[in-house]
């Protein structure tokens, strides 16, 4: 679980020492080589700047780093899930393979029985899982500056049209699209729970979305029409921030965000996001509870509309709305997802109240 692990320091030094101690206890990932390790690995020991810890080897893979080949740090996993573990490390070793069941056959498992385990683990399959990966290679391309057709090859995609398609599902516009001078840029995030796109002009944030959502597109193309230019690629300042502050959370070293947000909206619907945003983590409400609270008792429908329209996921924690009754409603970035939230900021909190005491 997130937030059992010591502070930064402890298991930095901890790496430098290659402590046994937290053996499978706590992975580390390098930002200067893409790859995540064991504590004890023997390789030459990164700066603490480069250095994010994970306690499982999920969120490394979430994150989008790859196993570390000196440490092997996937045996672990192997031990617990064999499927798992293989198809992983398959995936580390064949990156650039467009993976397919029959792919998965061959390696002598069964698509359904690899399909449950992994959605169960990660929230997505591993089909999903690979070809994510496949699509941020060549978004960084093109994000660094490179050409739509050198972004086509580092995707490890055959055909231009099927890159175009498949960028085009996922961000709503063709790669060509996605310029650099851009007044509105797009930029991929990697926090634990899964890949994220943030959209943010110099000043302000936009959209924050999990890339899996499926109401990304549509949402990528209402700013597109919105924009006179429509939406390039880099980072801006607020997503930089945005990047930070995220990081933060997932450690638990702080659940404020800060970010300066493009609320675009009605003012009703403004009114329901900054409620939204006065509910404390680790807190939850009801659609009720937030018509209340802005004075108008009868509009629940309206609030989940509301809710629904938020595109700042996270910021704007529309996560910790609930059903009435106290069960999990709809939420974009998956049930599974919004359900692990809730665990994460019920433990933050009880880690604030400890600390406090």
């Amino acid at each position: 679980m997130l937030f059992d692990l010591p502070d930064h320091q402890t298991l930095y030094s901890a790496l430098l020492s290659r402590d046994t101690r937290f053996d499978g206890q706590a992975f580390v990932c390098v930002s200067s080589t893409g790859v995540f390790c064991r504590l004890t690995c023997p390789a030459r020991k990164p700066k603490s700047e480069n250095c994010t810890f994970f306690p499982t080897i999920a969120e490394c893979i979430d994150a989008g780093y790859r196993a570390c080949k000196r440490c092997h740090p996937l045996q672990a996993a192997a031990l617990a899930d064999p499927a798992i573990g293989a198809l992983l490390q398959a995936l580390d070793a064949r990156p650039d393979l467009r993976w397919s069941e029959s792919h998965v056959e061959r390696l002598g498992y069964d698509p359904s029985t690899v399909r449950r385990s992994f959605k169960r683990q990660f929230g997505m399959t591993f089909l999903e899982i690979a070809r994510q990966r496949r699509l941020r290679a060549g978004f960084d391309t093109l994000a660094a500056g490179g050409k739509v057709i050198t972004a086509q090859h580092d995707a490890s995609f055959d055909s231009p049209s099927a890159f175009r398609a498949a960028f085009a599902r996922l961000l709503g516009c063709a790669p060509a699209d996605l310029r650099t001078d851009r007044l509105l840029q797009a930029t991929w995030i990697p926090p634990p729970l899964g890949d994220m796109i943030a959209v943010s002009s110099r000043h302000h944030l936009h959209l924050l979305e999990f890339v899996d959502r499926k109401g990304l597109p549509a949402e990528l193309a209402r700013l597109q029409t919105g924009s006179k230019e429509g939406i390039g690629i880099g980072s801006l300042p607020p997503a930089e921030q945005a990047e930070a502050e995220l990081a933060d959370y997932f450690a638990a070293r702080s659940d404020r965000f800060l970010t300066p947000l493009a609320l675009s909206g009605s003012a009703f619907t403004r009114q329901v996001w900054e409620a939204l945003r006065e509910i404390p983590a680790g807190e939850r409400r009801s659609y009720s509870d937030i018509a209340r609270q802005i004075g108008r008792p009868a509009a629940v429908r309206a609030v989940a509309c509301a809710n629904g329209a938020n595109q700042i996921a996270l910021m704007i924690p529309c996560h910790r709305v609930i059903g009435a009754d106290g069960s999990l409603t709809g939420y974009g970035g998956g049930l599974w997802r919004k359900q692990r939230l809730i665990e994460i900021e019920r433990q933050l909190r009880t880690g604030r109240r400890e600390t406090a005491a």
